[in-house]
């Protein structure tokens, strides 16, 4: 029988013996988990592993194990027309035939070994694990915290943070969070975000000396984030005491509430706060016997709330209130309006800085983000409708059709609707397109924009999402009854599932989706925080009369020099008018270079 026949059935014999996963014996790295997954180096999962470091690798039939064999320095092996005959009977012995149709024996290859292999693949995340782990079940992931899968790590217990007694290292307990020791984790997100602040960190330079907010008690009520850290630690600098909780019950990173605590600060905030514990939290900041404030830094109007319903003798000391939400700025002007405002309020929300920076660049980024980390869904191709085409609606549109997506958009204001219209996108109602669109995102700042009877309408698997402030505008209380079944899928992700088993993907209940699910861009959370230190300082020391009990814009010449401290960022370089320009078209030649009608 010639060399090549010998060959031929040596190659079929190969095939019949390569052992599968029922073959292999317990305990080796190739034996399949519990999870139906073959463990060996053609596993992309594991370190140093990939298939690609091999070119003779092939992969595993479907139900089989992988060889898990190292590929040898081809100088070494035998030439490319030698075969490999396996005996499995023989602890994996090899031989070759060679070109003269001897035999001989092949070098022998060890099976990588994974040390931790079994005991990694074999933990099982405890009850709260299960809830709590966003991405990586890596021992390693406790070790860093990202900012957005801020639901900590599984070693939290479940007991609430109102029921446990901490204190900093400096033996202070004014602070109610979900766990101190992790305060040098949220100290390094701070120092990240330092990085890309660079507005406040100017402002702290230069104002540090003067203490502007010298005697100034500031309650806030904002997300709890890195990057408000930033902006509590520069009021700080700059003189003022602050107190502060969480606007939204799923935005608070708790790493970086850890780190403030640490550093002095009285926080009352964690993630997954309940109800009653995002009131709770509010009335723990404003209550206090012995401090009392005088200026308010609120995002929504929640605090101002709480305090005009339950504290109103406090306002006789307030000198003013900050507001950067169109949730919180709409109540405020119903309060003037009814003549209830008691004392000066400053909407931050329609300054130039806050609205074409945060709420256009800022979502136009975010959302993404978001849908991305929470469905990693792909977008191309995808009908999408954005209820409200504001700056929020602007930036999610922006992005979406940058995507490849297919956007729809809902409006009532007539002239938002033909911005729309004239940006490429199809203005229709709701109830047109909800049957056939795959993602639903409300950015109004209304109430009952998707009602039960469009949930009920929609496909299945869409995905419902908001990106507005309050958590109103997508009725999630319609959605716990009886008949529907509710399904957690991983934070801040859930599945709503009908009788007849169609199903919705509801995202972080129906609350703000980027600060819940993702992050935000530091740099123009940058703008927004310096429009906020700016106008508290400018309330703190206005003289009396200069505000009365009204809802009052920043100062043009503020929103200018907010913008000119993030310029040197992208290093930009401003243009000078000449005397003789400035007097022709009538301006100072440092601004303010727009009139207040201006829309930008």
């Amino acid at each position: 029988m010639s060399v090549q026949v010998v060959a031929a059935k040596m190659a079929e014999v190969e095939l019949k013996d390569v052992p599968t996963g029922k073959d292999l014996p317990a305990g080796s790295p190739m034996t399949p988990t519990s999870e139906g997954k073959t463990l060996g180096r053609n596993d992309p999962h594991e370190a140093g592993s990939s298939a690609a470091t091999s070119p003779t690798a092939e992969p595993s039939k479907a139900g089989e194990g992988s060889l898990g064999l190292l590929n040898t320095n081809p100088a070494k092996m035998p030439q490319a027309s030698a075969l490999k005959r396996t005996d499995p009977q023989q602890n994996g012995g090899e031989a070759f035939v060679n070109r003269d149709g001897t035999v001989a024996e092949a070098p022998r290859m060890k099976k990588i070994q994974f040390a931790d292999q079994k005991q990694e693949f074999n933990k099982r995340p405890s009850k709260i694990g299960r809830r709590s782990l966003s991405r990586s079940i890596s021992q390693s992931s406790t070790d860093s915290y990202s900012s957005a899968a801020s639901y900590t790590d599984s070693s939290d217990d479940e007991t609430s943070p109102r029921d446990k007694q901490q204190k900093n290292s400096k033996g202070n307990g004014d602070f109610c969070i979900k766990n101190i020791k992790q305060a040098d984790f949220g100290r390094r997100e701070i120092e990240i975000a330092e990085q890309e602040m660079p507005a406040l960190m100017a402002l702290r330079k230069r104002a540090q000396g003067e203490k502007p907010l010298a005697g100034a008690k500031v309650v806030g009520c904002t997300h709890i984030t890195a990057q408000t850290a930033v902006l509590m630690e520069t009021l700080s600098a700059l003189g003022a005491q602050c107190r502060w909780a969480a606007c939204n019950i799923y935005s608070t990173q708790n790493e970086v509430a850890a780190a403030l605590a640490e550093g002095g600060f009285s926080v009352f905030a964690w993630k997954g706060e309940s109800e009653d514990d995002f009131w709770w939290c509010i009335d723990r900041c404003v209550n206090v016997e012995g401090w009392q404030p005088n200026m308010i830094l609120d995002d929504g109007g929640d605090l101002t709330h709480w305090i005009y319903k339950k504290y109103p003798n406090m306002f006789k000391k307030i000198k003013g209130i900050v507001e950067e939400s169109v949730t919180g700025v709409h109540r405020l002007y119903q309060l003037s309006k009814a003549g209830k405002l008691c004392v000066p309020a400053m909407n931050v929300n329609d300054s130039v800085t806050k609205q074409k920076f945060d709420n256009l660049y800022c979502c136009r980024e975010s959302i993404l983000d978001g849908l991305k980390r929470t469905t990693d869904v792909m977008f191309g191709g995808k009908q999408v409708v954005v209820c409200g085409y504001g700056e929020v609606g602007k930036g999610c549109c922006a992005a979406l059709k940058a995507m490849g997506s297919i956007v729809y958009v809902t409006e009532i204001d007539p002239i938002c609707a033909l911005q729309a219209c004239m940006d490429g996108f199809r203005l229709v109602k709701l109830n047109e397109v909800i049957r056939q669109v795959d993602i639903v995102i409300t950015c109004t700042g209304n109430k009952n924009v998707v009602v039960r009877e469009y949930l009920d309408r929609m496909k299945n698997g869409c995905i419902v999402c908001n990106m507005g402030h309050s958590n109103t505008e997508i009725d999630v209380a319609s959605l716990r009854t009886p008949e529907l079944t509710w399904e957690r899928v991983r934070s801040q992700v859930d599945h709503v599932i009908w009788p007849d088993g169609k199903r919705i993907v509801l995202l972080a209940e129906g609350r703000l989706l980027n600060l819940s699910c993702s992050t935000v861009p530091t740099f123009v959370l940058s703008i927004t925080a310096t429009t906020q230190a700016l106008a508290l300082i400018e309330l703190y020391n206005a003289p009396e009369g200069r505000y009365k009990q009204d809802v009052y814009l920043l100062p043009k010449k503020m929103d200018e020099y907010v913008a000119s401290l993030h310029l040197p960022t992208f290093d930009a370089h401003l243009t000078e008018l000449s005397d003789e320009q400035a007097k022709y078209l009538g301006l100072n030649k440092n601004g303010p270079f727009k009139p207040n009608y201006y829309r930008y």
